[in-house]
């Protein structure tokens, strides 16, 4: 679960940097995808006995990936802030005739918080998909093979 979760999490900080560069937007797809496939890969790797225990574990390893892609994806926003920037915000509402005020404290703000608001959803999302992708892995293949001994862990 552990050795899934770290692998999604470095998968996930990459694909949510260059996201959140592109658009400092949510990353619900990233979460939706990764908690999934680290759902699937923590099943594999664990091989639990039961249903209830395959989702468990692809839950955990879905949250610790996601984890990893909020990272990601509050630097993106960062970096796209600093590219972006309040004035070039002004520019775009000007176009679109929005009056509305818009201070650089506000502008950082609603960027940093938007993400960090977006980014719990995406936890939530990665951890509640990774324990559907153990209970896809158990439906498919988990119940017909025999759980891991606590030898073949060891070597």
């Amino acid at each position: 679960m552990l050795k899934a979760g770290l692998i999604g999490a470095g998968i996930g900080f990459v694909v949510t940097l260059v996201a959140a560069v592109i658009t400092p937007c949510c990353n619900p797809p990233v979460a939706i995808l990764l908690g999934l496939g680290v759902g699937v890969l923590a099943a594999v790797w664990e091989r639990p006995a039961t249903s209830g225990d395959s989702a468990i574990e692809g839950a955990k390893a879905g949250a610790i990936a996601t984890a990893g892609a909020l990272i990601g994806q509050m630097i993106g926003a960062v970096v796209n802030g600093l590219v972006v920037g309040p004035d070039r915000i002004r520019d775009i509402y000007r176009q679109f005739d929005i009056q509305m005020p818009l201070t650089p404290a506000r502008y950082w703000v609603s960027n940093l918080g938007g993400n960090c608001f977006c980014a719990v959803i995406d936890i939530a999302l990665g951890a509640a998909l990774g324990a559907l992708g153990g209970v896809i892995w158990y439906q498919f293949s988990g119940k017909n093979k025999p759980p891991t001994s606590p030898l073949e862990e060891r070597r």
